[in-house]
């Protein structure tokens, strides 16, 4: 189903199920010649179903007395005339019409609602009176409570927080130093080394400056053998040639030079590998050793701070065990000054009891003397009673003659002679 504003020449709704066999008409003839072609091809597909008229249109039912052509003209005017469309368009504005006032209606009924609604809220704030007139003073100390909890709780995390970054900068201050001292050992370390190699260097030095001073003395004495003059008379075979014996002696003295040389050297280089391993001795001994001390001083850290949190675990029991020293010896103060208070009170209810316990004597004492004297006075009661009842025994005889006991006998003299005396008498 389409909806539409209804315009001239338009279609407001049209109603094309596929098993129906109507259509919703309006104005524009070509418009319903499509319509109803495409109504006509359902038709043969289905059977054909009546639909309701719509409020914004017209629906025509295609039924057995319908007529119909297929081809290209189709004529509904005897059937669809445009009185029936103007009569359908005036029941649909008369429907929007009723819409809208109804729409009207229930608007002026939410605005009464609402401005009875304000009028009662108003009503209300000036009975509870304004906001600002409340009185929130009960809520401060709460208030107040919990800023020094927030101030105290932000001031530990403060402090917690320093604490951790000294800590942290403790250790690595630590480290350096640590760092240092072994930098300073090395170096003492190679120093040493370095003099010792100096002191072995001047000491090649000098004794390669010896043997030198000592080749040059025998070649400077060989030559100023040479160069001396010598007269010897021989007869003897023919001379030698002197200058093939001193290339001789120049060769020898060159051999035992470079033999020198060469042991020097070889001493030398000997030295030199040696010390070089004690150098490299040296250095894995002391990467050894540095890497021990690594170890040692990371576990020192470890321990330190170990040691820093069980100092801080035993500051924080310290504080606890005097919290609850101090707590415990307020309520122990308590508690003596109850038990002193009870025990004055006892002392008070002891007097007291031995106090009543005196006045129950006394008063004890005063029953037995009452109930001696009420039995006393009962022995003589009773005395008198027999006396008065021997009296009134002797006088019985007169009294009846007179008539006394035809009259009622009063009560204190019945009480007096009890057992029916008076009714045996009469």
């Amino acid at each position: 189903v389409a909806e539409a504003r209804p315009r001239s020449g338009t279609i407001s709704r049209a109603c094309l199920p596929l098993s129906n066999s109507t259509v919703l008409l309006q104005s524009s003839a070509v418009q319903r010649s499509f319509l109803l072609d495409s109504a006509i091809g359902q038709l043969l597909a289905s059977p054909p179903s009546p639909c309701a008229l719509s409020p914004l249109g017209l629906v025509v039912s295609m039924g057995a007395g319908s007529s119909m052509g297929v081809g290209g003209g189709f004529d509904l005017s005897s059937a669809l005339d445009q009185s029936t469309i103007h009569l359908n368009e005036k029941a649909t504005m008369q429907n929007l019409n009723d819409r809208l006032a109804s729409y009207l209606d229930k608007v002026r009924s939410l605005e009464a609602a609402n401005a009875k609604l304000e009028k009662q809220i108003r009503e209300y704030y000036e009975q509870k009176g304004p906001a600002a007139e409340r009185d929130y003073s009960n809520y401060w100390a709460i208030i107040n409570d919990l800023k020094d909890k927030s101030n105290v709780c932000s001031a530990v995390n403060d402090y917690q927080g320093r604490i951790l970054r000294y800590e942290h900068e403790l250790m690595m201050r630590q480290s350096v130093e640590a760092d240092i001292a072994n930098l300073r050992r090395l170096l003492d370390q190679t120093t040493l080394t370095k003099a010792d190699l100096e002191m072995q260097i001047e000491g090649l030095q000098d004794e390669l400056a010896y043997l030198k001073k000592n080749h040059a003395e025998e070649l400077a004495a060989l030559r100023s053998q040479l160069t001396g003059t010598v007269n010897v008379e021989v007869d003897a075979a023919p001379q030698q040639d002197l200058n093939k014996i001193l290339d001789e002696v120049r060769a020898q003295y060159e051999a035992i030079t470079d033999k020198h040389r060469r042991d020097q050297e070889s001493w030398f280089n000997e030295k030199s590998a040696a010390l070089t391993k004690e150098v490299a001795i040296s250095t894995e001994t002391i990467q050894t050793s540095k890497t021990e001390i690594g170890d040692l001083r990371r576990t020192l850290q470890g321990l330190e701070i170990e040691l820093q949190s069980q100092l801080s675990m035993k500051g924080a029991l310290e504080n606890t065990l005097a919290e609850t020293e101090n707590r415990y010896s307020a309520m122990l103060a308590g508690y003596q000054n109850t038990i002193n208070m009870l025990e004055a009170e006892l002392a008070n209810m002891r007097a007291s009891i031995e106090q009543q316990g005196q006045d129950y004597k006394m008063l004890l004492d005063i029953k037995t003397r009452l109930e001696q004297e009420i039995a006393t006075y009962r022995s003589l009661k009773l005395s008198e009673k027999c006396k008065l009842r021997d009296q009134i025994k002797h006088m019985t005889p007169g009294l009846a003659q007179r008539g006394f006991f035809k009259q009622d006998t009063p009560k204190w003299l019945t009480n007096l002679c009890p057992g029916g005396f008076f009714n045996s008498v009469t």
